[in-house]
């Protein structure tokens, strides 16, 4: 496996040091019981509890763009403390990145109070899901009720969002307006059908239009 090594002393205290190369020999060691290929090390005097930390979003990224797959750290709290600690056990869980600590020699295993708290954030991002697809149905139906043809309008609907596509159909969002959707509902179905607008951008929009 590709990994990062992360260390992670909380202050910027010279004696600290000692630490930093102290987790980074514990880590190089396990890598190469493990036949690791080390990626990246990364290092930083911060708090635990701080979760805006350069070290952090450069070590999210390389797992986000699958350039590494497995994080290596000298104990859980190197990672975080506390809600930071959760959250970021949350964001590597959902891009299926293993950790292992020097502590235990092997892959770490979570706490049961740490893995409840995350099978609850579970179910609500599942719901928050299912509440947002719903919003979409509702606001289709209410549309379609009152005349609206999805089939001749949204003509990005099966484009993926993305930068390029900030721009969305003004025409449409006049059009779902006087069918009585709110400017919530517009913006749910358009992010839906591929624009990724915001309520407060659609909202604007709108008004530049009446403003014209």
């Amino acid at each position: 496996m590709k990994v990062i090594i992360y260390c992670r002393v909380s202050t910027d205290k010279k004696i600290q040091e000692t630490s930093l190369r102290r987790q980074k020999e514990e880590l190089m060691k396990l890598a190469g019981v493990y036949g690791f290929t080390v990626v990246d090390y990364i290092e930083e005097q911060a708090s635990g509890y701080e979760i805006n930390r350069d070290g952090i979003f450069k070590m999210l990224d390389y797992f986000s763009d699958k350039r590494a797959d497995c994080l290596l750290i000298q104990d859980e709290t190197r990672l975080g403390r506390g809600n930071t600690k959760i959250a970021l056990y949350h964001q590597l869980q959902k891009l299926d990145v293993r950790i292992y600590t020097s502590l235990y020699e092997g892959e770490l295993e979570l706490s049961e109070a740490d893995s409840m708290v995350l099978q609850i954030v579970s179910i609500v991002e599942e719901y928050q899901r299912k509440i947002h697809n719903a919003k979409i149905k509702r606001g289709m139906k209410k549309a379609v009720e009152n005349g609206f043809d999805p089939s001749k309008n949204l003509t990005n609907r099966n484009k993926a969002p993305g930068k390029e596509r900030k721009e969305f159909p003004i025409e449409e969002v006049i059009r779902l307006r006087q069918h009585g959707l709110t400017f919530r509902e517009i913006a749910d179905m358009l992010n839906g059908f591929g624009h990724s607008v915001s309520k407060a951008t659609v909202h604007r929009r709108y008004q530049e239009h009446l403003d014209t």
